[in-house]
């Protein structure tokens, strides 16, 4: 054993990378649900280019059902295409970037401003699960009088 490792300390290195990995999927539960009142991110100009790609697709190729088989031929569209012809995407991708980005401003502002008013959500979601609560002891006592 000069200089190497051992077999054990080798075991030991993997066991901690597998660990690492395993808190990363307990953290990805135990997310904050999302907010719906958060704007979406805006397509890039390749899905604005599928956007219109899937209508035509479809027209052509009525009979073909297959999602996979529209995402192939649009990708492989997508890639003939030159710097000209990938142009109005991109431009109509960079028009809603902005149009986010103003939304996002927006959003964040109204998030800064209105922390009282989820704290009171709050409080009103603690008081039912509180109600909901006494009403199941409630039928605990009358199981009880029989």
């Amino acid at each position: 054993m000069k200089g190497g490792k051992s077999k054990s300390d080798a075991k030991s290195a993997k066991l901690s990378v597998n660990k690492k990995s395993t808190t990363k999927a307990g953290k990805k539960s135990g997310k904050a649900a999302k907010d719906p009142n958060k704007p979406k991110r805006p397509a890039s100009a390749f899905f604005v280019f599928m956007e219109e790609f899937r209508e035509q697709y479809k027209k052509e190729h009525p009979k073909n059902k297959s999602v996979a088989a529209v995402g192939k031929a649009g990708g492989d569209k997508w890639k003939s295409l030159s710097e000209a012809e990938k142009r109005p995407y991109v431009d109509k991708a960079e028009k809603r970037k902005v149009e986010y980005e103003k939304n996002m401003k927006a959003y964040n502002k109204r998030q800064a401003e209105g922390p009282q008013e989820d704290e009171e959500e709050s409080e009103k979601s603690v008081s039912e699960v509180n109600d909901e609560e006494e009403d199941d002891e409630g039928s605990g006592d009358e199981e009880d009088d029989e």
